[in-house]
């Protein structure tokens, strides 16, 4: 398979997760006997298998070392993963431990200039 095949995939797989979300989300407003940790389990497993689909072995094991030393940054970034995958920013790709670096350096520049400006 050829690296534009595998891109394909990948980004065909990212939809399907989307819209398997979408419907168990749907499904859970009907099914009124699920319990509210039950829901919010879900919502988890989802989040981490669009993770995982996202992120190479190695930006995910950094990514969770954060999210255990600061687990609000940990939290904030995987939103940010999570939001450009579904505008397509990655395009099928996944994302390498280098790019989870700048993407973390972003963030703390951004971070950075939010809090010297509220001096």
């Amino acid at each position: 398979m050829t690296d534009s095949e595998l891109d394909a995939i990948r980004a065909k797989r990212l939809v399907e997760l989307q819209q398997q979300q979408q419907q168990q989300q749907a499904g859970s407003n009907k099914n009124i006997q699920s319990s509210p940790e039950e829901k919010q389990q879900q919502q988890e497993d989802m989040r981490n298998t669009m993770l995982s689909s996202l992120l190479t072995q190695e930006a995910r094991a950094r990514l969770n070392m954060i999210a255990l030393t600061k687990p609000e940054k940990g939290r904030m970034i995987e939103d940010i993963l999570i939001q450009n995958a579904r505008r397509g920013a990655f395009g099928g790709r996944k994302v390498s431990e280098e790019q989870l670096i700048g993407l973390l350096e972003q963030f703390d520049r951004r971070r950075a200039a939010v809090d010297s400006d509220s001096d």
